[in-house]
């Protein structure tokens, strides 16, 4: 029975490895850790401090990765600039500036608890968070990084190992405030998939693991977030395993040089478990009992947050995508009356170096300091934040104090939108999309909004001259 890693290993082997085992983990102890392990260990960092004796190089490696500082310097719109999760604005929780108690409990580092936090100290790292076996190693959810009380660290840090799904999916499956929130395309179903959800990373298929195409070198790991690195430019591309003209027919192989692979094999995102599609900043306050829930069972309001929508089973949006996209940078100028685009593709009908690609757009309406016309990074968890005194004008104050931006006393809210590029949950070949699917009367594509005259099926005239 193959298990996990697709390298084939064997519960019988687990066995004599020392790995242990938990409902949706696998991976595989490197060695005997336990040997050179003792204890105690009672803390997070004290677990850092013994992996440092021996693996100080891999610490100063990592310290050099996106994973540890959060930001990237890149180009944006012809700016230079030092931006990542750290300082970007987004319409979810819109700013770690201010929150990082809570924001932070996904940082691979321990005790960023505000914008003191030491990131040259390699004391700080987390090495149990992305190498855990056992699948019992946990973060406070509001802790700043912090393991929560009462887990064996010691058994944890004795049975480190690979990375595997769950330790990747520990942050990146729950992003924005719970399961499947944030990408649309990840989530928790994407642990221990079935063909129907991704062909690449199912069970009962391929098995890859993460890191099968995110390759990892000196811990950096390949692949950048078009929200956070519009900038970057290591995209992981099919054609790294697959042919560029792996179909039979000419004509379907003649649309990769105009669509991406991932429009036409990721019909859907959000297969199993609802996405966010919206979230709306401006209603927050009111005391609605009970709380409405939609068909799919998701809270559409909380008084904390606001309105929401929810999707599943959804089709993506279409949009030209020449590998690099634009952002909104914090302390920029926006206008109020028109809906502002926190990141977006770039690329359009006459980029010859564009192709079509899927993406989730999520909608918002967010906080503004309506007099000088700049996005605000509110403070909402904590003491003073809008989540305990429900009062924006303080968490306007104290999250622009946070991030070193002036704040001019009067807000409004104005609408966003940001776009999330799909490249998981590839479905099965014979679930891809055919012909009809993007043609004819009742064809997904935008083709007007694409650029073109009209559907290029109907006449030929309204293809993009190839190459051009």
């Amino acid at each position: 029975m193959k298990l996990g890693f697709h390298s084939g290993r064997t519960i019988i082997l687990a066995a004599v490895l020392g790995v242990f085992l938990a409902p949706g983990v696998w991976a595989k102890t490197e060695n005997a850790h336990g040997t050179y392990l003792q204890g105690p260990i009672e803390s997070g960092p004290q677990a850092t401090a013994q992996c440092l004796k021996c693996h100080d190089q891999h610490a100063a490696d990592f310290m050099k990765t996106t994973h540890w500082t959060w930001s990237a310097k890149q180009t944006i719109d012809g700016k230079s600039v030092d931006r990542g999760k750290k300082n970007a604005i987004n319409n979810f929780c819109v700013s770690i500036a201010g929150n990082e108690p809570r924001c932070t409990s996904c940082h691979a580092g321990y005790g960023w608890a505000d914008k003191n936090f030491d990131f040259a100290n390699a004391q700080n790292i987390d090495c149990l968070v992305c190498h855990d076996t056992t699948g019992s190693y946990k973060k406070d959810g509001a802790g700043a990084g912090m393991p929560t009380k009462g887990i064996d660290l010691l058994k944890i840090a004795q049975n480190v190992g690979t990375p595997s799904r769950f330790n990747c999916g520990t942050c990146h499956f729950f992003g924005g405030g719970g399961d499947a929130v944030k990408h649309g395309d990840l989530d928790s179903s994407m642990e221990y998939p079935e063909r129907k959800i991704d062909v690449h990373m199912a069970t009962d298929g391929n098995d890859f693991q993460c890191q099968e195409c995110h390759k990892t070198v000196k811990h950096q790991i390949s692949g950048q977030a078009m929200v956070v690195s519009p900038g970057g430019k290591d995209h992981i591309g099919c054609e790294k395993c697959h042919p560029a003209a792996p179909h039979k027919q000419a004509r379907l192989n003649n649309h990769a040089a105009t669509v991406a692979c991932q429009t036409c094999h990721i019909p859907y995102f959000a297969k199993e478990l609802p996405t966010k599609l919206s979230w709306d900043w401006s209603t927050t306050g009111k005391d609605i009992t009970p709380e409405p829930v939609d068909k799919l069972g998701k809270h559409t309001y909380d008084k904390k947050k606001g309105d929401f929508t929810w999707g599943k089973m959804v089709a993506p949006t279409y949009a030209w995508y020449n590998g690099t996209a634009g952002a909104y940078l914090t302390g920029d100028k926006m206008d109020p009356n028109k809906v502002t685009k926190l990141t977006y593709p770039k690329g359009d009908f006459k980029d010859k170096t564009a192709k079509i690609y899927p993406f989730k757009v999520h909608t918002g309406k967010q906080i503004y300091d309506s007099k000088q016309n700049i996005f605000i990074t509110p403070k909402v968890f904590g003491p003073g934040g809008y989540w305990k005194d429900f009062d924006w004008g303080k968490a306007a104050k104290l999250g622009m104090e946070s991030s070193g931006l002036p704040y001019s006393g009067e807000y409004g809210f104005a609408p966003t939108i940001m776009y999330w590029r799909i490249n998981h949950m590839v479905a099965p070949k014979k679930e891809a999309l055919g012909c009809l699917d993007c043609h004819g009367d009742n064809g997904r594509m935008d083709w007007k909004g694409l650029g073109y005259q009209g559907d290029p099926m109907d006449n030929p005239k309204f293809a993009r001259a190839k190459g051009k």
